[in-house]
């Protein structure tokens, strides 16, 4: 069994780079993954997806536009304080539509390597 431990804004490490956004690790085992991810105004992220993990993310501050499905011409549009469900596999790419930057909370479950850029969204 393993130890109750606090993990301060200093001990996030820099992680899982995808162009775009910054991704810092809080805590990272062999079944979850947790940090933020933070994205510039304006800035869409290099299209990528999580392997075996699902992805459970809240709209910390500013607001979130997923892009994905065939051709990634699905889209969906998180404001500050909502969750946003990503399944395992989905391959997608983060927006920020505002004017100031944009911080996720992410928690993943599953096992393996938790992002893996690609070059585009599946085809349609």
């Amino acid at each position: 069994m393993g130890e109750i431990r606090l993990v301060r804004t200093d001990d996030l490490v820099e992680s899982d780079p995808t162009p775009g956004m910054r991704r810092e690790q809080a805590i990272a085992s062999d079944r979850l993954w947790a940090g933020l991810a933070h994205t510039q105004p304006g800035m869409v992220s290099g299209w990528h997806h999580h392997g075996d993990y699902e992805s459970s993310i809240y709209v910390s501050s500013g607001a979130l536009r997923m892009e994905y499905g065939p051709d990634g011409a699905s889209v969906m549009e998180a404001q500050a304080g909502e969750f946003i469900h990503v399944p395992r596999g989905a391959i997608h790419r983060e927006g920020n539509p505002t004017d100031r930057v944009a911080t996720l909370v992410v928690v993943r479950a599953g096992r393996g390597v938790p992002t893996v850029n690609v070059d585009g969204p599946e085809p349609g």
